[in-house]
């Protein structure tokens, strides 16, 4: 059985090649934003998925932190779907998202621990915004208990080739 790629498919591609990135978070209420930088490397798997690996600097840790996200087009499921781990956690954060009408903004859903600690889960969103061919965005936000979106991390990647 071999699936060919569909239009979601052919978007996420648009991703594929080299990129530096710098990025911005926010780690606590009462502490100054850190910031940290690195590289990652996004390649197919026949077409269908993506394997974006990272290296970087992270904030808190001594060296380097490496991470592996995953993303393609379930067609049965009508979403994206994917996974994002990291050297610096023991979660696994899975996916589903959606794209938006004008197709620069894919929007992942996914649940993980609380960054209060309490040992419960929180919602959060990773965002993926196209610039253009050589710039893309990706955010993070969890969602608060009034109901809005707090934004506590923001990377900007440019394409090395």
């Amino acid at each position: 059985m071999k699936t060919e790629p569909q239009k979601e498919h052919l978007w996420l591609q648009q991703l594929l090649g080299e990129w530096t990135y710098e990025a911005e978070m926010q780690m606590g209420p009462d502490q100054p934003p850190t910031k940290s930088k690195g590289r990652e490397s996004v390649r197919t798997l026949g077409g269908l998925w993506l394997l974006c690996e990272g290296s970087g600097t992270m904030p808190g840790l001594e060296g380097i932190g490496t991470t592996l996200m995953t993303l393609g087009y379930d067609t049965q499921k009508q979403a994206f779907v994917g996974s994002w781990v990291g050297s610096m956690m023991a979660n696994m954060w899975i996916y589903k998202g959606q794209l938006d009408p004008a197709q620069k903004v894919l929007t992942l859903d996914t649940e993980g621990p609380s960054f209060a600690g309490d040992g419960k889960l929180a919602r959060y969103q990773d965002v993926i915004t196209l610039k253009n061919s050589q710039e893309r965005e990706l955010s993070s936000q969890v969602l608060q208990g009034d109901g809005t979106w707090k934004r506590f991390m923001t990377a900007r990647y440019r394409r090395v080739k």
